[in-house]
């Protein structure tokens, strides 16, 4: 059975967003983007280089996936070989098909759909971002919480 990772930059009030800059998602008028770039450091960059080392598929909504199939396709870095490679399954009641290298749209009833990818054969699945699809799938018990804060104290 493959592990579903859930791997998020979240504020303790509930704002996630990427380590982007401010124009990466202004939806809904959010002015802050970018806000988690300031907090990057060693502890974090280890975390998110173990996580990125192992084989891994991706689980992502729509949103981050557009976000990242038109920057890491693009960009020369340390982690875009691994986020490239992985396979990526892409949530979606909008998409009718996907632009990024070895993407793979899942339609209908995404709880089973991941349900159906957990008890398939791979590696773990990752999602990064993508704070819609954690929610449709937090009711229907896909996830085993676990809570890794790399973040020293200030």
């Amino acid at each position: 059975m493959r592990q579903l990772i859930v791997n998020t930059f979240v504020t303790l009030d509930g704002v996630m967003q990427a380590p982007g800059g401010p124009e990466e998602d202004p939806s809904g008028g959010f002015a802050h983007g970018g806000w988690s770039a300031g907090y990057r450091d060693e502890g974090m960059m280890a975390s998110m280089g173990e996580l990125m080392a192992r084989p891994f598929d991706l689980l992502l909504g729509r949103r981050t996936d557009e976000i990242f199939a038109a920057h890491w396709p693009h960009v020369d870095d340390p982690f875009a070989e691994a986020l490239n490679r992985a396979t990526k399954h892409v949530a979606s009641t909008t998409l009718t098909r996907l632009g990024w290298e070895s993407s793979v749209l899942i339609e209908g009833d995404v709880p089973a759909a991941v349900a159906a990818l957990k008890a398939g054969e791979g590696p773990d699945l990752q999602v990064h971002g993508s704070a819609g699809l954690i929610q449709a799938l937090l009711p229907h018990g896909q996830f085993v919480p676990e809570n890794r804060d790399v973040t020293p104290p200030r």
